[in-house]
């Protein structure tokens, strides 16, 4: 549900809420908050509430640092885990500066922008769903987190062998007390590696609810003695994490030109979709793709046309949890855009199982970059990267 301020207000003071956390994001996409009383929440609608930017990384620096935060009242959620009496919410923020403009380095302004500008200038709607992978990792005796796995399951097995049940349950019901509504779940490959899938949504939602789930998988494995681990290959002989992007568009009509225009960038983008050293140690093995093409139901492929009956939607499976997804999504925005008023064409889709050592071997496509060194330099020469991020 949509909320306005004055309805929040209303909901403040009728519900006993008596504490009000405003949530914002750094580049990296790690959460911040403040937490303010509700009595000053009028405040905040109209003024903002002040905050040091310099002890945020690569925001500003101390003769700029006076950023503000503006809680976004459509994002209300209340924290189901907190006290029922004096209660919890959260609300998202725009962060602007003192003159009330946005600031350029907002990872949420960014994608707004950029989901504006596919809709103003190639007059379609994309929708955005995510699958997320992460594992779950008993704790020591100090309560310490070790790389010992909660279970020894695998690929959509049950309990008893699956002992992630009860907390993906858990996970998804209070995602829904908060308004998310996730579409499955399940075990992963991996011993303790789970994964909860989300219906699409408007690029800003998908990426809101993004960054609650991770928060809240944290908070519930903590709950159980656990660990929930977001990185890409905490194992190193075990199956990686990803968090495959999927995209649909309004106009379907459009969707070879967006297929063509991510292909086409996808080398440039990829330190922002993969943004750690551990992303590269996945790409590549155990069904994370390292060809730079796509198919037809074709898993192998960096980007996937599945067989499905409802919108036709493209997933891209190269990117991984430990991307910020505000900045993902807009780079995956305005590589759509490019593909769109150019009028670019895919090329022909890869038919072959590009994960059999034997066949990628004799193949001819481009690969993404082999390591963050690589990723970074083809970002910080990239125009197109230049132009959206600065």
């Amino acid at each position: 549900m949509l909320y306005t301020q004055e309805e929040v207000l209303d909901y403040v003071k009728e519900e006993d809420v008596k504490f009000v956390r405003l949530a914002y994001f750094d580049l990296s996409g790690k959460q911040k908050n403040a937490t303010i009383m509700a009595s000053e929440l009028p405040r905040a609608f109209e003024n903002g509430v002040a905050f040091d930017a310099s002890a945020i990384p690569d925001f500003e620096e101390a003769n700029k640092a006076d950023l503000f935060l503006f809680p976004d009242a459509s994002t209300l959620s209340v924290l189901p885990w907190r006290p029922s009496s004096g209660k919890v919410i959260r609300m998202f923020c725009d962060i602007r500066r003192s003159d009330g403009s946005p600031y350029e380095k907002d990872c949420r302004h960014l994608l707004t922008s950029a989901a504006q500008k596919i809709k103003a200038e190639c007059g379609v709607d994309l929708q955005i769903g995510t699958e997320f992978e992460f594992y779950l990792f008993k704790l020591d005796e100090n309560g310490e987190t070790t790389k010992i796995p909660f279970d020894k399951a695998g690929y959509m097995d049950i309990a008893p062998e699956d002992k992630g049940e009860n907390i993906r349950r858990n996970i998804c019901f209070t995602l829904e007390q908060m308004g998310i509504t996730p579409e499955s779940s399940h075990h992963e490959e991996g011993p303790g590696q789970n994964e909860v899938d989300f219906r699409y949504s408007d690029p800003l939602t998908a990426a809101d609810n993004a960054s609650t789930f991770k928060w809240i998988v944290r908070t519930k494995a903590a709950e159980s003695g656990l660990f929930a681990d977001f990185s890409p290959k905490p194992l190193l002989d075990k199956p990686g994490s990803g968090m495959h992007i999927n995209i649909s568009c309004s106009d379907t009509s459009k969707n070879e030109q967006i297929l063509a225009g991510i292909l086409s960038h996808i080398e440039e983008i990829t330190y922002f979709l993969n943004p750690t050293e551990n992303s590269y140690n996945r790409l590549g093995e155990a069904k994370a793709p390292r060809f730079i093409c796509w198919g037809k139901e074709n898993r192998s492929a960096l980007i996937r046309v599945p067989a499905s009956k409802d919108k036709m939607r493209l997933e891209i499976r190269s990117p991984d949890p430990s991307c910020n997804p505000y900045v993902a999504f807009t780079l995956l925005i305005h590589a759509a855009i490019d593909g769109i008023k150019n009028n670019m064409k895919p090329p022909t889709p890869a038919s072959e199982n590009l994960f059999d050592s034997t066949v990628a071997k004799k193949v001819a496509y481009k690969t993404i970059p082999d390591t963050i060194e690589e990723a970074k330099e083809l970002a910080q020469k990239s125009e197109f990267v230049k132009g959206i991020l600065g």
